[in-house]
């Protein structure tokens, strides 16, 4: 009678077990696909903001996410197969896999929290020279549009200012013909509007890019951190239901 009730509460923790892990593996592959999706909308949605900034760690960053959460896409589905055939050797690969990936989503997280911490230092020491040096130069056509973009996108003038363009390559050349400011500065862009300066015409009350960019990037870089932690608590609770699942199991089938 006790053997017998024993076997049955066994079965019944089995059970249970394989349903967690199977309720784990659908919010996990749920959190895959997020994190892959805010990778990929990451570089893909704001990509010509990557030129203008001075180190990789940013872009690095979503790479990293978009290898995470293929792999968790992928491992996904060798965790039901580990949990339907209850083999050892499939349920400690998925916990590998597992392992890998959260030390794969950590060192984004990190990655992220340290260039959160000196992003305003750096937009302030090279974004001003990035854009005023660079912009409309030969060769320099992806800066130039990144610019055009970021100043219509954030509606600003200039890195601190619109006077910052004065300055500037561009401006003080014959190429500029006589413009003030890029045309990317005015509300409405016509050719050459970037030859008068008044508030009406251009963005120049709004404030700099430098702050705007700069507030978009540390939302994103939130964004990043938030996904990889949730994804990261429910890997460790996967980690656990997986470890106990493989100790309930009680011969290996090899």
């Amino acid at each position: 009678m006790t053997a017998g009730y024993k076997d049955d509460q066994e079965d019944w923790m089995m059970v249970c077990l394989k349903y967690l892990l199977f309720v784990f593996n659908f919010l996990f592959w749920v959190g895959g696909v997020a994190v892959l999706g805010v990778g990929v909308w990451t570089l893909v949605e704001k990509s010509d903001y990557l030129s203008l900034l001075a180190s990789s760690t940013f872009a690095v960053s979503a790479y990293i996410l978009i290898l995470a959460g293929s792999m968790v896409v992928v491992t996904g589905f060798l965790g039901c197969c580990a949990v339907i055939r209850e083999q050892k050797s499939c349920l400690s690969m998925y916990f590998f896999c597992l392992l890998l990936i959260f030390l794969i989503e950590l060192v984004a997280g990190v990655l992220a929290y340290v260039y959160y911490q000196r992003l305003s230092e750096e937009l302030k020491q090279h974004l001003n020279q990035t854009m005023t040096d660079n912009y409309a130069q030969p060769g320099r056509e992806a800066i130039t549009l990144a610019v055009d973009r970021l100043q219509q996108d954030f509606k600003c003038c200039g890195s601190n200012n619109s006077r910052d363009w004065m300055v500037s390559v561009y401006v003080t050349s014959k190429q500029a013909e006589d413009r003030l400011v890029p045309d990317s500065c005015c509300k409405t862009i016509t050719p050459h509007c970037g030859n008068r300066d008044h508030p009406s015409n251009i963005y120049k009350v709004e404030g700099g890019c430098i702050t705007k960019l700069e507030q978009f990037l540390a939302d994103h870089l939130l964004v990043i951190g938030a996904v990889g932690i949730g994804v990261a608590c429910l890997q460790v609770c996967g980690m656990v239901f997986t470890s106990c699942l493989y100790r309930r199991i009680k011969m290996d089938p090899y």
